[in-house]
């Protein structure tokens, strides 16, 4: 089988779908080239991400992987978040095809990209650790399909 029951399951039951009116922060990536476009929206109470939503344009594995991703730093600290890597948004699903690798790079760029926002909007120092390979001014990551 080429999927794992874990990225079927996030495929066809997502969790986390939608936006959040007055999100902390937004962030966007994707590359129209490929297809998948993930949007993330974060609530921020203190230092607790308490809510966290997303809209993905994709395929199955770009939506399971967002799915997933967003379960995996609900209820989390801002610092455990951005420890947060792709590899494990795919060992959670039980494993990705190599070709669909991608889409866990994304949701990790995403993610990212909307803690980055977060800290813009209050005016802070964006920490090294969340600039993406292409840190444009609108907050999507130019090269994740290479």
């Amino acid at each position: 089988m080429l999927y794992s029951d874990k990225v079927m399951d996030h495929f066809e039951h997502p969790r986390n779908v939608g936006e959040i009116e007055g999100a902390d922060g937004v962030g966007q990536v994707g590359n129209p080239k490929c297809g998948d476009i993930m949007k993330m929206y974060l609530k921020i109470d203190g230092d607790v991400i308490t809510d966290v939503k997303f809209k993905t344009f994709g395929c199955g594995s770009a939506i399971a992987t967002s799915s997933m991703a967003t379960e995996m730093i609900k209820g989390k600290t801002i610092s455990e978040a951005m420890t947060l890597t792709n590899a494990a948004v795919a060992e959670a699903l039980d494993g990705l095809p190599a070709h669909k690798m991608h889409c866990s790079v994304l949701a990790e760029e995403a993610i990212k990209a909307a803690l980055a926002d977060y800290y813009k909007k209050k005016g802070e120092p964006v920490p090294e650790s969340l600039k993406l390979p292409c840190d444009c001014e609108e907050g999507h990551c130019c090269s994740s399909c290479g």
